[in-house]
């Protein structure tokens, strides 16, 4: 089986990176798990640090760091004219916390990546006509490895869209849909996805320790398989069936074992349920 070696990281510079040409200033509002990754991303593609201000009332020590580089914290934001606005606050906070943003959005595209907080509920706060993308990042965004699906209203142009993907591109990779209603299922896929990987993890650990091994070792060998299947998925330019088919030998052990996986009590049909219900609570959660 070929494999795609892993490339060398590259050593950016300010005209090669895809921020280089931010106008700013871009507002960050909310600098917690997710708006803290985004924030690093566009540090580290090297936008200029005076370009970006943040809003958050408990900062870590790595943003209050990067304030004394140039970023500017939780400044008086009332005369700002941002490029773009970020908004990567808690969505049951997303009432009390949008309004104030409202005189800033006019001139400005909208970034959310609040969960369950709509287009229209982004149109309805922070005032009709404004340019607004509702995206859904996922966790492995915290080391540049994320996943994000993004979709945009009429009012984006396409330098809207063109800005909106260089800032969530800093976490990993983008896509866009055209209908907003397929955000619902891209939340039970690729943003709860990771919790089903982990879960995998953990479920293999457990079956290890009831075949008989030692329960650290089962934990350990459970993690590092599960990590490196998903980096050799990651670097392989083979898709997952046929991944799965190179390591099935026929009347094997693995073959086995996927005679019980892929039986019609088995993991297909499980995760058919899963991504329903957390699809459903999407859709409850954005009302």
């Amino acid at each position: 089986m070929r494999v795609v070696p892993e490339p060398k990281p590259e050593t950016r510079s300010e005209t090669a990176s895809p921020l280089a040409g931010v106008a700013g200033p871009i507002l960050l509002v909310g600098a917690g798990k997710m708006g803290g990754a985004l924030l690093e991303g566009w540090l580290r593609l090297g936008i200029d640090p005076r370009k970006i201000v943040v809003i958050e009332p408990h900062p870590s020590a790595e943003t209050a760091a990067q304030a004394i580089a140039g970023l500017r914290l939780n400044p008086d934001i009332a005369d700002l004219r941002p490029q773009a606005i970020v908004l990567a606050v808690k969505p049951q906070t997303a009432p009390e916390a949008l309004p104030t943003l409202a005189p800033l959005a006019a001139g400005a595209v909208v970034i959310s990546i609040m969960a369950g907080r709509t287009l229209a509920f982004l149109e309805a706060t922070l005032g009709a006509g404004i340019a607004a993308v509702r995206a859904m990042p996922n966790t492995p965004a915290a080391i540049g490895r994320g996943m994000t699906v993004a979709v945009a209203n009429s009012a984006v142009t396409a330098d809207g869209r063109a800005l909106a993907q260089a800032l969530l591109a800093a976490t990993g990779k983008v896509d866009w849909v055209a209908e907003e209603g397929l955000i619902d299922a891209v939340t039970a896929v690729s943003g709860s996805g990771p919790a089903y990987v982990f879960l995998m993890a953990e479920s293999l650990a457990r079956a290890g320790i009831a075949a008989g091994l030692p329960a650290d070792l089962a934990h350990r060998i459970a993690r590092e398989t599960v990590a490196g299947a998903g980096e050799l998925l990651h670097r392989s330019p083979l898709d997952a069936a046929t991944l799965r088919k190179n390591v099935t030998s026929p009347g094997g052990t693995t073959a086995a074992a996927l005679d019980v996986l892929m039986g019609p009590d088995g993991l297909d049909p499980l995760l058919e349920k899963a991504v329903a219900a957390a699809t459903r609570r999407s859709r409850e959660l954005a009302g």
